[in-house]
């Protein structure tokens, strides 16, 4: 089974290629130039590379989020109309749900925090152990994040918010605090992976189903609900 996967959750992307599960090319994109710009070239640039056809694909997977509004309305307008084309289901992954997969590859006893940096000095935060999400994704101060923690050690923190607050992780943890090896990791060989999982669990979501994952409403809704409040 051939899976072409997209991240666009963060500012650097990633694109991907599987067959069974085993990631056989994933491709970083330039942080110079904006989703709409590189794609789909990046998509195309990476089956041509591989030999491949897109009608030889089996499944596309999308991150849903969280992060940018626009990244992810590129990013699934993108799947979503590769899907589309070719008649082929399209799986989307939570970039939360990756990040833990990562973290457990290197820590798999601890507990995962997986933190995209939401700006305004908050981040995007799931929390994960034993393999399975036991937090939510939310969106607030990192240091109410932290506060419910409690005593669990260690747990590993992976994501470019926790780069962003590895001081307050620091200041807050010490020891029991372990930041990731690569804490910012390309995506889209995990969004493979677990895309794969999906299939194979017998499930075939179609192109139509996909909806980000924005935790956070859109600043023009809120900007709207300000204006009708004045």
């Amino acid at each position: 089974m051939l899976v072409l996967a997209l991240d666009t959750t963060t500012r650097v992307g990633s694109c991907a290629l599987s067959r069974d599960g085993s990631v056989l090319q994933e491709r970083g994109s330039d942080p110079e130039r904006s989703h709409a710009e590189h794609l789909p070239g990046d998509l195309m640039a990476l089956v041509d590379a591989a030999q491949v056809t897109l009608d030889q694909i089996d499944v596309f997977a999308v991150a849903t989020g969280p992060g940018s509004f626009t990244g992810l309305r590129i990013g699934i307008a993108t799947m979503q109309g590769l899907a589309f084309a070719t008649g082929k289901p399209l799986v989307g992954i939570s970039g939360l749900d990756a990040l833990a997969q990562i973290g457990f590859r290197e820590r798999p006893d601890a507990t995962v925090a997986a933190w995209v940096d939401a700006w305004r000095g908050e981040v995007y935060a799931a929390l994960y152990a034993g393999g399975e999400e036991i937090e939510p994704p939310s969106v607030e101060h990192p240091a109410l994040v932290l506060a419910r923690l409690g005593e669990r050690n260690p747990v590993v923190f992976i994501g470019d918010g926790a780069v962003s607050f590895t001081g307050l992780i620091d200041e807050t943890l010490g020891d029991r605090a372990v930041i990731a090896t690569s804490p910012t990791p390309l995506l889209a060989g995990v969004v493979a992976q677990l895309a794969h999982t999906v299939i194979m669990s017998g499930k075939r979501p179609s192109a139509d189903a996909i909806r980000p994952l924005y935790v956070r409403r859109m600043d023009a809704e809120l900007a709207r609900d300000a204006r009708s409040r004045a």
